[in-house]
């Protein structure tokens, strides 16, 4: 009989030199750079650049870069009308999915493998992909959604977009350091679904949206949100030992400890 091996555990899936994670020494590099020090020197928009590129950006490629993101921060308003139709008790990851799959609908290529078309591609994603959970955020709540600004920052816009309020730049970087500690991270379930995506050429919006569906699993980003609602569900700090109790007695789960990787 052969071996088994449940989930892939331990079996290598591919070689990558995008990022290495190790997470009982509690490291984590892209492309050969500590994410502490990205966090602290660099942006989102130039990790993003690192990432697609395998190196960082001159000053002159950056500000291409940046400039290549925010004019392509609008969405077509039939993706407006999309989410508008969609209930408003809906899960946000779902109209997110559901959006990124129709831009492949306004953006159709034919050679997945073409260098141009696969730029303006990512420089799309990474454009607007903010911009249609901002929207969704705010129509789901009866509001209407907000157009971009192009003389915002990448986490500036975002924020913006959410509360039709430029943010406190503290507030700003903040988010933006958020961006990039989630930028990468090896081969975990979404990056693989979307390489089973990809490796049958499918398009890159066909890609990113099977990605999302796999990213929503409450065994994956979904334990992210469950880690809100249980603080939610504690509301106050004279709680928690009572919570953490609780929970300990059952035998049931205390959300935001024991991740797979990170010891």
């Amino acid at each position: 009989m052969r071996d088994f091996f449940p989930g892939l555990a331990g079996i290598p899936a591919a070689k990558s030199s995008i990022s290495f994670v190790d997470g009982a020494e509690g490291i984590l590099e892209y492309r050969g750079i500590r994410v502490e020090d990205l966090a602290a020197h660099s942006s989102f928009l130039e990790t993003a650049f690192l990432l697609l590129f395998n190196r960082l950006p001159t000053k002159l490629e950056l500000e291409h870069f940046t400039r290549d993101i925010s004019h392509h921060r609008r969405i077509k308003y039939r993706i407006i009308d999309l989410l508008k139709s969609l209930p408003e008790q809906g899960h946000p990851m779902d109209a997110l999915q559901a959006a990124v799959a129709a831009l492949g609908m306004f953006y159709p290529f034919h050679d997945v493998r073409e260098e141009t078309t696969r730029y303006l591609t990512a420089v799309r994603l990474i454009a607007k992909l903010p911009t249609i959970v901002a929207a969704f955020s705010r129509l789901r709540r009866g509001d209407e959604a907000i157009q971009p600004r192009d003389d915002l920052s990448y986490a500036e816009n975002f924020l913006y977009m959410l509360t039709e309020q430029v943010p406190d730049p503290a507030l700003a970087k903040i988010f933006d350091v958020c961006l990039i500690l989630h930028a990468e991270h090896t081969m975990n379930a979404s990056t693989f679904s979307g390489m089973v995506t990809a490796s049958t050429l499918a398009d890159p919006y066909t890609v990113i949206s099977s990605a999302i569906g796999t990213l929503k699993g409450p065994l994956h980003g979904g334990a992210n949100e469950a880690v809100i609602h249980m603080l939610e569900e504690i509301n106050s700090v004279d709680r928690i030992p009572m919570h953490v109790d609780d929970k300990l007695l059952n035998k049931e789960k205390i959300m935001g400890f024991g991740h797979r990787i990170y010891k």
